[in-house]
């Protein structure tokens, strides 16, 4: 049975809202408008992924320079889209440009290791507390490499996965993503819903769903399929239902858990990894993990992953056991990129910059929502942030599926008609932070923040 929606200060009129800030929106992007037109004949649905394509249309990017991008009407944005948290470092930061127009003129790809691979592996280890490391191009290979070495290093077949967390698009995870509200079946045993079409029933059939911050669910799993867990894959702070954090506790009590029952946990920290601070969530919470996923904001921009683990879980990989391959892993461009990242843009003064600024923000939409009475909750991590548009807080994937989406969307039209670009479906995921943000950027997403609490109050 669908569960109720929670109470919210929205009313019919906000139909009418979005109706009219859908107006504004194509009225501003025309050539965005002729680009999908053009674009319909050679690219299936109008774009180069599905997660481009929103209501009423997508946008068309042009560039972006520092904390702005601009679309190709010429329109100037504040950034904090941020490629779905891959952006950290801006656009255009001096330190990567410098390191991969060097890295171009001196090659691209010669699928062999470079010198800077070490460094990172190296870097890598000393922040998140996992001494061996390998590299990828995606969060989806990372995660997709991780599930396959807990099966190799197990022998055992079956993955536990949190209700509501997205891990990638390969089969093994595309489970119960964000499933809908007639379809999840009991808290108690959520039924594995297949996140895409494609996915066939024998691969759901590997995939035990439990809920966020429960870890009774995860003893029961484990104890409802004894020898057969491989390993639970987890976002250590849920980045797929708006931001939801761990409660206290519960990272370690779930690695107990499934240690004591010979089951490996993986954190897959492509959203949260440099977000969320140096070290991820890891650091932050110091529960470390038998293997890691890493991604996004790692490359500074540029494509790149890693998979990180313990010297008794990467022994697989060193003595062949498993595979770990892909043409494109370590390519010298990705290396250069994620080295410059690391060493010259994501250190402590640039993580204080972006505290400081999270802290401002925060305080802005707390005394806005607190000023109309909403009760609406703000909820930020490092440079990530949101906005829940409900008075109860968010615990699990049940709780979020209970938000009307309208004010989300509405959120992200007012954004974007008032100059800050966001991710679409803001029910989902807001705003992403960069180290070369500044106090103007912050108070502008502030001030159109402000002029939708005062529209929908009318």
């Amino acid at each position: 049975m669908a569960s109720p929606i929670i109470e919210s200060p929205v009313h019919d009129a906000v139909d009418q809202l979005i109706a009219d800030q859908e107006k504004v929106f194509l009225a501003r992007q025309p050539r965005s408008t002729e680009m999908i037109g053009r674009a319909s004949e050679h690219l299936a649905g109008g774009a180069t992924s599905n997660w481009q394509i929103a209501q009423p249309q997508a946008v068309w990017m042009s560039h972006g320079a520092g904390s702005k991008v601009y679309d190709v009407d010429g329109t100037e944005y504040v950034d904090m889209h941020g490629g779905y948290g891959a952006s950290i470092a801006g656009h255009a930061h001096p330190a990567i440009v410098e390191a991969v127009s060097r890295q171009v003129r001196r090659g691209t790809h010669f699928a062999q290791p470079t010198e800077d691979a070490i460094w990172i592996a190296g870097e890598l280890a000393r922040r998140f507390d996992l001494p061996l490391w390998r590299f990828a191009n995606s969060g989806t290979e990372a995660t997709m490499d991780a599930v396959h070495l807990a099966r190799s290093v197990t022998g055992r077949d079956l993955i536990i996965k949190v209700e509501g967390c997205y891990h990638g698009h390969h089969d093994s995870v595309e489970v119960s993503v964000l499933p809908e509200a007639d379809q999840v079946g009991p808290r108690d045993h959520p039924t594995g819903v297949p996140g895409n079409s494609g996915i066939p029933a024998a691969i759901r059939d590997l995939v035990v769903v439990v809920g966020f911050n429960d870890p009774d669910a995860v003893a029961r799993a484990l104890a409802e399929h004894r020898g057969e867990v491989a390993a639970m894959i987890v976002e250590p702070v849920m980045m797929n239902a708006g931001i939801i954090p761990p409660d206290v506790g519960y990272l370690a009590a779930i690695r107990e858990l499934l240690h004591a029952e010979g089951a490996l946990l993986i954190y897959d920290e492509v959203k949260t990894g440099f977000t969320t601070g140096p070290g991820g969530v890891t650091a932050m919470s110091g529960v470390v993990p038998d293997i890691i996923c890493l991604a996004k904001a790692l490359g500074g921009g540029i494509a790149v992953a890693a998979i990180g683990g313990s010297t008794t879980v990467m022994s697989a990989i060193a003595d062949g056991r498993y595979e770990q391959v892909g043409t494109f892993n370590g390519n010298p461009l990705a290396m250069a990129a994620t080295r410059a990242t690391l060493a010259e843009v994501l250190t402590p003064a640039a993580y204080a910059r972006m505290a400081s600024l999270a802290e401002r923000l925060r305080g802005a939409l707390e005394a806005t929502t607190a000023e109309h009475g909403y009760g609406w909750h703000v909820v930020s991590v490092g440079a990530k942030g949101c906005v829940t548009f409900t008075r109860e807080p968010v615990h699990d994937f049940r709780d979020f599926l209970q938000i009307d989406d309208r004010l989300g969307h509405l959120h992200w039209l007012m954004q974007h008609n008032g100059g800050v670009f966001l991710p679409p479906w803001g029910k989902v995921e807001q705003w992403l932070l960069s180290v070369q943000h500044d106090e103007a950027d912050v108070d502008r997403f502030a001030a159109n923040f402000a002029r939708l609490a005062s529209a929908v109050a009318a």
